[in-house]
This record gives C-alpha cells, structure tokens and sequence, in this order.
C-alpha cells in the first residue's frame, strides 16, 4: 500500500473521457484541444497522444510543455506578449490569439516575417473578442464580467484588421451545452457579420461534456448547426475539466482528531489550502468517500483541517457512520482538473507523490517530491 498523501490518477476513467471527447469531436467535425491549466500531468500525455489530442497555452512554459509532451503546436492565448516573449511564442505555435488589437498590431510584422520564411510552419492570427455574455456565478471565474480585461467588446471592434484570420471567446466554465447556446446567440449577433472573413474560430473551455447528465446530444447538434450557418469556420473548443473530470482523488490519513466549541475537527496529512486551494477559492465542499452522503449530527461529525498553519485551512463539514481514527485513510474525490496544477508548498508541507493506475491494475509512482523539491523553489 502507498504511504499516503498521494493524487491517484485511473487510466480506464481517463480514457472513458477521451473516448467521449473523441465522438464529439468526429460527429460534430470539430477540433477539442486540452487546456493545460486545468491537467499538466504529463506523465499521463502518452495516452492523449493516443487520441490524438493537441493542446492550448498560455504561457511559454504551457506552450514548451505542448512542444515537447504532446508533440504539437500549441493554439496560443496570453492576456499580453511582450517584445522578450513575442518570437518565442511565433516558433512554438500554429495559433496565435491576441487579447487586443493594440495587441495584434504590436506584433504583426514579426508573425509576418516569420510566415514569409521558407520552410517553417505558418502561425495564425486570431483576436479574442468578449461577447459579455456569461452564465458563470462565481466571479473570480467569470470573463465577461463588467470591467473584465479579457478580449474586444462588440463596441471596440469597427472593423477587422487585415491578418486576423480567427476568433476566440472563452465564456464558460464548468458548463452546459444550453449556457454554450446562450452565449454563442449573444456571439453571433455582435461579431457574426465578420464571420465571413475567418477560417476559425474558438470557442474556448468550460465545456464540462463528460459531466454526468451532459447533454452531449445537444452539444453535437449545436455545433453541427454553427457548422452549417458558417461552413467556411473551423471550429475549436479547447476544455479544460472535461478531460480529466472524476479521473482522480487524493488519497490522505487522519493524524490527529481535536475538539474546539463543540467542533470536532479531523487533521489530514494534506491541506486545503496547499493541495486542494480550490476549496477555499471557488469555494466548495469535496466529496470524501468514507463520509455519509449528507451531514447527519446523530451521526459522528467533522470539520476536516488541513495540517497547514492558515487558521483558514479546513472545510466541513461531514459525517460518518463510524467515529474516526488516528491512521485511518480519507479518499477526497475528483482531485486532478484544476487541483494537481493549482498546489503550492505554503509552510513547506509535504507534497503528495503523483500515482497512475494503469489498465492492468497496477499502481505507478510517477514522481514522489522532496525537501530539495521545497528548497529549489525558493533561493
């Protein structure tokens, strides 16, 4: 048995989500391409390799990371490039988004420059326009809020400007395919008459397609009917939790059990705030599959706390049908999309090993991390 803390990541669920993603993507003759800054656990890419799948970036470690995992170009979007990051990015992508046309026009010469050279792959230009229309209730993820500093407003847009050849829009997250319906109406209706003039379009991530009770149905109508209305567009999507949703946990150990104002609080060898921060940020409460499906106080409970020094560091709280022990284990559920990529090592608490379950049962330690891990951080 491992020691824990550890992230187990299962091959077979994994590869149930890319198999889903694959149908859309062939039904709805669509481009899906994964968003590192949801899954960068690139151990596991052989298997996305498998499929095919390529990826975005939005940084040059993200892009560098698509270059040589993936073995693709990365589809690019950074809020601003700059003159030391500009060429870098040229080299190693086949798109490139830019976040403004102030943007565009700083760096236009040199995308051209680099498209007139023989015998390197040409990069193409695309703007990320901000349709203000959104479904997303949590604002620190929302995009379209007002003041929001991503992508050009209908109003802002007068005309297109010569080489941009595509779109993007990122308004979703964690979604239905009825909020991707609403938003692309709003999309259609302020930027579609420049449509004619593009050969792609992206319509970014937060397509949670292999959620339970996704209607992917729908999602491969949608898209097959913006396909029709602009058969001229190659369209992208580019998820980031949909490739990875429920593909992994965190596997932990109660070490300590303390009591406070009639609160009973269970310690765990990991930390909200190191290991799970979006606990804390989004915020929302993990399902642990030990615990009782709903809080029940007849029953024993606890608040969960992370064995951090942040007095903010717990979430709870949950019941169980038994009184927890010291060494007994914890399987916090549905922790890789946006969980793996997000830790830190605040307080210089151990980080837990990656593990990857494969096919034929067994379990691999990826990486186990060390003090030299914590101190090479900082300087």
């Amino acid at each position: 048995m491992i020691k824990t803390p550890y992230y187990i990541v299962y091959e077979e669920k994994l590869r149930r989500n890319l198999q889903l993603i694959t149908r859309v993507m062939q039904e709805a003759d669509v481009k899906i391409i994964m968003a590192f800054k949801a899954n960068a656990l690139w151990r596991t890419f052989p298997v996305f390799r498998e499929y095919g799948i390529c990826s975005t970036a939005s940084s040059l470690n993200e892009m560098r990371l698509a270059n040589e995992e993936l073995d693709c170009l990365a589809h690019t979007y950074c809020p601003a490039y700059t003159a030391d990051t500009i060429e870098p990015f040229i080299e190693g992508s086949s798109h490139l988004t830019f976040n403004s046309v102030e943007q565009y026009m700083r760096f236009k010469e040199a995308v051209e420059r680099h498209n007139a050279k023989q015998g390197v792959h040409r990069v193409s230009c695309g703007l990320r326009i901000n349709p203000m229309c959104s479904v997303v209730e949590t604002d620190i993820y929302n995009p379209c809020s007002a003041g929001s500093r991503f992508g050009v407003v209908a109003e802002q847009l007068l005309e297109l400007p010569v080489g941009v050849e595509g779109f993007h829009f990122h308004a979703l997250c964690e979604s239905s395919s009825y909020d991707l319906s609403q938003v692309l109406d709003a999309v259609e209706k302020q930027f579609g008459h420049f449509f004619p003039r593009l050969k792609w379009i992206n319509m970014g991530g937060g397509h949670l397609m292999t959620r339970k009770g996704y209607d992917v149905e729908h999602l491969i109508q949608l898209l097959k009917d913006f396909k029709q209305r602009h058969p001229n567009l190659c369209v992208i999507l580019e998820p980031g939790s949909a490739f990875c949703w429920q593909t992994g946990d965190l596997e932990a150990s109660v070490v300590d059990i303390v009591e406070n104002s009639g609160i009973r609080t269970a310690i765990v060898d990991v930390s909200f705030a190191c290991h799970m921060p979006d606990c804390l940020e989004m915020p929302y409460q993990p399902r642990i599959s030990q615990s009782l499906p709903e809080v029940d106080t007849s029953k024993p409970t606890y608040r969960i706390g992370g064995n951090s020094c942040l007095s903010g560091d717990f979430v709870g709280d949950w019941s169980f049908d038994h009184e927890l022990q010291i060494g007994e284990r914890l399987t916090f559920e549905d922790m890789n999309h946006y969980t793996t990529v997000k830790t830190n090592m605040f307080n210089g608490i151990q980080h837990p090993a990656l593990v990857l379950h494969r096919m034929d049962g067994a379990d691999v330690i990826m990486r186990e991390f060390t003090y030299e891990d914590y101190k090479n951080r900082m300087s």
